[in-house]
């Protein structure tokens, strides 16, 4: 189950990015389950990872080898996320990263490794090495649609976002593919993604631009406030387009970013949209704190309150489980008096209680809406914060409590 149109996007081929996907067989046998991307030497990729102790260690390795080597491979496998598996774990990944070093004839450090899947369970090094050959042989700067659902778990469909830009008189390119459905909530990123453009950059602007993008982005969803360990987020930039950011004049460079901020925006809002049992898409919008943390900390609230999100999953406005959610959200000496509160355009709430205007029939036409918007004024500051999040459905038990079955 999921909201909004399912429809995957044209895909621009990023010239200097190769993708190919293979079968390896590691959860269900015939389902194209691992991904490998090509770099092209002289580019550049920089990320985001999980801020979860127990991170897995294909995120260790990742984050080791992307400090000390200039990556030319990424290889991703779904199906079991090799993480909670002690030194065997990073042993299996160092593993992967040998063999397909040895495919493709570099060093095995030159290459990031990315899980995803089951936790606690051993990782198939054999099944995946087997399989990276036939992947290798794949790679296209168009396999971006195949890799897209090459990399999903419990999703229903693929994401992905492309954008084509005029700079410096040429065209350049960003396009990506993420995947999540469940267990997400940001603590850096979410989930796994891939964004890459032929822009050229410098791996430490490259650094700057996918923190600044993740954190009006991922670092924006949840779906059930589960961060899980093994998520990361790259960027990559070949610089094949021959457009450098650096000498592009202002206007231009806030253009680029302007567009790779609107790529990552997509991905997130895609992956919320396919949340495990959404049946809504839900933004909620809080305007007027005193600063971010208490916005993001009223918008999370109310985002995660499991009352709040089985009323929407009835598509019943009831909306005192908004109030108590907001109430217990820890803003320092909050005037209930000050706050108002909207479903849609419709006020549902002021001066502490219902407002005068709200009828039931106003709250329900809200509700019975796919994507509903919850707007939170605080009255107390000029500072707004948004954030996306979901319903919460019987299918999303169903399906976690059948997850390793």
């Amino acid at each position: 189950m999921a909201v909004g149109k399912d429809s995957f996007p044209k895909m621009y081929p990023v010239p200097g990015f190769k993708l190919g996907t293979a079968s390896a067989g590691i959860k269900t046998p015939g389902r194209k389950d691992l991904v490998v991307m090509e770099i092209t030497e002289g580019g550049a990729i920089a990320g985001v990872f999980t801020k979860n102790a127990f991170c897995a260690a294909p995120v260790q390795l990742t984050k080791a080898h992307i400090g000390n080597t200039s990556p030319r491979y990424l290889v991703t496998n779904t199906g079991n996320a090799n993480a909670g598996t002690g030194e065997s774990g990073r042993e299996n990944a160092r593993a992967v990263c040998q063999a397909m070093g040895q495919v493709a004839g570099i060093a095995g450090e030159a290459v990031l490794p990315f899980s995803t899947g089951v936790i606690g369970e051993p990782l198939p090094v054999e099944r995946i090495i087997a399989a990276l050959p036939m992947a290798f042989s794949a790679l296209s700067e168009s396999g971006w649609q195949d890799a897209a659902h090459g990399i999903l778990t419990t999703d229903t469909r693929p994401k992905g976002a492309s954008v084509q830009l005029s700079l410096a008189g040429k065209t350049v390119t960003i396009t990506g593919v993420s995947k999540g459905s469940g267990m997400i909530k940001p603590n850096m990123a979410t989930m796994l993604a891939y964004v890459a453009t032929d822009v050229g950059l410098e791996q430490a602007m490259l650094q700057v631009l996918v923190n600044d993008a993740v954190n009006a982005s991922f670092n924006r969803i949840t779906i059930d406030g589960d961060t899980s360990t093994n998520d990361c987020a790259m960027l990559v930039a070949t610089g094949a387009s021959g457009v450098n950011i650096d000498e592009l004049p202002a206007e231009e460079q806030a253009s680029f970013k302007s567009a790779l901020l609107d790529i990552f925006i997509s991905l997130a809002q895609q992956i919320v949209q396919d949340g495990e049992g959404a049946t809504k898409f839900v933004t909620v919008h809080v305007t007027g704190g005193a600063d971010s943390s208490e916005c993001l900390s009223v918008a999370y609230t109310v985002a995660e309150s499991p009352l709040v999100k089985t009323a929407l999953f009835a598509s019943d406005p009831n909306w005192g489980r908004i109030l108590a959610a907001i109430g217990r959200a820890d803003v320092p000496d909050l005037d209930v008096d000050a706050v108002q509160v909207y479903l849609g355009d419709v006020l549902i709430a002021e001066q502490g209680g219902r407002a005068g205007s709200y009828t039931e029939a106003q709250g329900q036409a809200v509700m019975d809406q796919d994507e509903i918007c919850i707007r939170i004024l605080l009255n107390r500051g000029n500072v707004s914060e948004t954030i996306w999040t979901t319903d919460l459905s019987y299918d999303y038990v169903k399906i976690n409590a059948e997850y390793r079955t």
